[in-house]
């Protein structure tokens, strides 16, 4: 049974036999027409969020990563060009998208870019840069649409010109969205990320902003990752193509995150791979440490 959150009247008729309704509250602490009021942003008709089948709403991760890995095996595994399978790719990321709004997750982060990547051959950096620029160009008017935001996480001064411009447009297309926070790692590196906190954190010691005894957790965490946005630590990490390692990536936001990795390529991760990873994910006990 898959339980449906109403926050506005659905006729029965347009609903699949197997989805039922429920009045369970959603994850946000208001409703998103509410939000969008004290944003000053744009309205969108209430939203519904889905809960599948065996899931429980209560336990649905707020803040799921991905590290989308495989699409050059899956392109040779078709004897096909690396460019099919960046591009398959780009689809598996728009259906993921699509089901983490439909289902209430929060923020959804995806690793597209490493600073380690920039060793791969100069084609298929400039391959990756301008499908990236691409993509997010064509998707636009459907985030503005489905009420996600976009941010890019990570160092966009040494992207081509062309491509900020476009990241630069997205984001403040959808800077007032709610539903959905999508946010992309470019040129990220984890590594960095904590240098960088660090030496934001020792100029303002420099400067007596603060002393260097008052530095603890709240202080870098306030730093790193996505700081102007102050988002959850990710919940879950999910890594598909087999490998089991987390690639610089979210280093020090990753402590007591749920890891995942699943057998599957990229390309092929779909609505089934996700479900199963947030069974797992819901079947296990989180404790913190306790």
């Amino acid at each position: 049974m898959i339980s449906l959150s109403l926050y506005s009247p659905i006729p029965c008729s347009y609903l699949p036999k197997r989805f039922s309704l429920s009045t369970n509250k959603p994850f946000f602490h208001a409703s998103i027409k509410d939000q969008i009021a004290c944003s000053g942003g744009n309205t969108w008709p209430e939203e519904t969020v889905v809960t599948p089948e065996g899931l429980n709403r209560e336990l649905m991760p707020k803040h799921v990563a991905i590290i989308m890995d495989g699409n050059r095996r899956w392109a040779r595994s078709q004897r096909l060009m690396p460019q099919a399978g960046y591009l398959a790719g780009a689809r598996a990321l728009k259906l993921v998208v699509d089901l983490c709004r439909k289902w209430g997750i929060q923020v959804l982060t995806v690793f597209a870019f490493s600073s380690d990547n920039w060793l791969r051959p100069r084609t298929e950096v400039d391959l990756i840069m301008a499908l990236i620029g691409d993509k997010i160009k064509d998707e636009i008017a459907y985030m503005d649409r489905e009420n996600i935001r976009l941010s890019i996480m990570g160092d966009v001064s040494n992207l081509p010109q062309s491509l900020r411009e476009v990241i630069t447009h997205a984001e403040n297309s959808t800077k007032n969205n709610s539903r959905l926070n999508l946010v992309i790692a470019v040129n990220y590196s984890g590594k960095y990320d904590i240098v960088q906190a660090c030496q934001t954190i020792a100029l303002k010691v420099k400067d007596g902003v603060v002393k260097s005894e008052e530095i603890n957790e709240l202080m870098i965490d306030n730093e790193v990752g996505m700081k102007s946005m102050q988002l959850p630590h990710p919940d879950l990490l999910i890594r598909t193509s087999g490998e089991v390692r987390v690639s610089n990536f979210y280093l020090w936001q990753l402590a007591y995150t749920e890891l995942y990795f699943s057998q599957t390529l990229w390309p092929d991760f779909g609505e089934d791979e996700l479900l199963r990873a947030l069974h797992v994910f819901q079947e296990r006990s989180r404790r913190y440490g306790a």
